[in-house]
């Protein structure tokens, strides 16, 4: 998997699309270990209410985001499929429940602006720029701030 390639100087970078809500965010494909769907979910005593639990994915013990929670969203429908997105940060693994995975998108670097002063404030706090689509736009997760709690935490 190419993450950036260098053609003609041009920077590309590879997005996978989610769908959360009704919003399409995309992670650089670099972060991504991997895509599955999350099985037998056990809850954490006393967690923040973005962990939805942790569940053990071939070996390795995950922490469940949701999405939907860290983004104060509706919760999801009972019964509403969902999926997750293998990420490792800092040694430890985590598994970001979305409602939907896309594909895999390539742009120029050059196409991820800065966020727009009128983007919702629940996107921008955890997006590190945008890509406008033909009649879309796609938020670009930053990793990191999504999964930095403590910054969550003294906001609310």
């Amino acid at each position: 998997m190419t993450k950036k390639t260098d053609t003609a100087s041009e920077q590309f970078t590879e997005y996978v699309t989610v769908i959360i809500g009704d919003q399409l965010f995309g992670l650089s494909i670099s972060r991504v270990q991997d895509v599955f769907i999350p099985d037998r979910l056990t809850k954490v005593p006393l967690a923040p209410p973005e962990v939805a639990g942790v569940l053990n994915l071939r070996g390795r013990i995950v922490t469940a985001i949701d999405m939907r929670s860290r983004l104060d969203l509706d919760k999801r429908a009972s019964g509403q499929p969902v999926m997750a997105i293998g990420i490792d940060l800092r040694g430890e693994s985590y598994g970001l429940l979305v409602d939907a995975v896309g594909e895999v998108l390539k742009f120029p670097d050059s196409a991820c602006e800065a966020k727009p002063a009128n983007l919702d404030p629940r996107w921008a706090r955890v997006a590190s720029g945008v890509i406008r689509l033909e009649g879309q736009l796609l938020v670009v997760l930053d990793v990191d701030r999504v999964l930095d709690m403590r910054k969550r935490a003294i906001a609310a």
